[in-house]
């Protein structure tokens, strides 16, 4: 049977990573036979440019008829300028929405090979395997009403609305407690109960749902000890849930345990598996063009795309297993790089985890295996990514 991703670039870096990703897809087609249909459409600042609007038809359609859709990063201060209602994480924001992306898994996982690019204690990161599972269409970014408005005095207010509902804490909860009994058995909920009313119902309904799974240890943790516990002790978690807002920032301060935001993938997944996957990173625009991103996370988004919407766990585990193969052979790009190690940019990175990919199908002397060229003309896509 074949599958159909979409493909979204974006802006920045994205086209960039986006390519050294394909690029592992193509090679997948080749060498497993791996039935797959890759489609582009605009999204972000990109499609702001080419049609008017960060999020166009096209491009909804496209997702809404995928199996699965990965995404590079949107966004940029070429359109900071522009209102917020047509920025290019606008679009973003309405296609989780629309899809109903409400499960944002966000792993935070130290490679042994990374322990010296960590800031902190090598003793204090090593083994670190944290879960992240934040809440991805509601709180306070998508809360009405919300809006710039000018006060009585003509001083100007701004205003945004943190709301939850039951049901979507209850939906996100069990999420996390389904994915933390196939881990460590822990599920560790933060909010700020002693503040926020909304955030003391997630801790009711939170408490409520432990009673579905006894084998759990649930705890609870506002947000602020949570950020201090990630730096003093980030070992003690195992499964994190979250709001959107609190997991937008714990998963970045979580990031930088692992040596670098270029690492880590994320999965967005509906009720039904179906998924959008990306690099937790944005589109760092300074460094656009100039072959020295990460790749890394953004071919793991493509594992994690394999193993939760594709039902294809052994070419996961290929994808993963190339990573630590690389890893191992000290390349690294420059987010990662230390003494000892050899820098390479963004296009060598992914020849590199290209050519690991293919060694372990064919083993070392290569017989039978193809060059990268060639795992390049098997694409289903009609053009090369920008």
């Amino acid at each position: 049977m074949t599958r159909k991703i979409a493909i979204l670039s974006g802006d920045g870096i994205g086209p960039e990573i986006i390519a050294e990703a394909v690029k592992v897809i193509h090679c997948l087609q080749r060498e497993y036979d791996f039935q797959v249909e890759l489609e582009e459409a605009l999204v972000g600042g990109a499609a702001i440019d080419a049609t008017g609007g960060p999020l166009p038809q096209k491009t909804r359609e496209l997702c809404q008829q995928a199996d699965a859709v990965l995404l590079g990063a949107v966004g940029g201060t070429k359109w900071e300028s522009l209102d917020i209602a047509i920025r290019p994480e606008k679009g973003l924001l309405d296609l989780r929405a629309e899809m109903a992306l409400f499960s944002n898994l966000r792993p935070a996982i130290l490679y042994p090979q990374l322990a010296s690019a960590s800031t902190l204690k090598p003793e204090v990161v090593s083994g670190l395997n944290i879960m992240i599972v934040r809440e991805l269409t509601g709180g306070i970014y998508f809360g009405q009403p919300r809006g710039i408005r000018t006060l009585a005095n003509g001083e100007r207010e701004g205003f945004n609305t943190l709301v939850y509902a039951e049901s979507e804490i209850r939906r996100i909860g069990r999420s996390a407690f389904e994915i933390a009994m196939k881990r460590g058995k822990k599920v560790c909920s933060v909010d700020k109960a002693n503040v926020l009313e909304c955030t003391e119902l997630w801790r009711e309904v939170m408490t409520e749902l432990a009673k579905d799974y006894p084998e759990v240890s649930l705890s609870h943790m506002y947000v602020d000890n949570a950020a201090m516990q990630l730096v003093r002790a980030p070992k003690q978690f195992d499964v994190i849930v979250t709001t959107n807002m609190f997991g937008d920032i714990l998963s970045d301060c979580a990031a930088m345990l692992t040596g670098s935001i270029g690492m880590l993938p994320s999965a967005s997944l509906d009720a039904n598996g179906k998924g959008m996957y990306e690099p937790i990173h944005g589109s760092a625009p300074d460094i656009a063009g100039q072959d020295s991103a990460n790749p890394i996370a953004t071919i793991l988004s493509v594992a994690m795309m394999l193993r939760y919407s594709l039902n294809e766990t052994k070419l996961a585990d290929k994808i993963e297993k190339a990573v630590n193969t690389v890893l191992d052979e000290k390349l690294r790009t420059a987010d990662i790089h230390t003494e000892g190690t050899r820098k390479v940019g963004t296009e060598e990175m992914g020849d590199a985890i290209v050519a690991a990919i293919m060694r372990d199908m064919w083993g070392d002397a290569g017989g039978g295996a193809s060059t990268d060229s060639q795992c390049a003309r098997s694409s289903g896509l009609s053009n090369e990514l920008d």
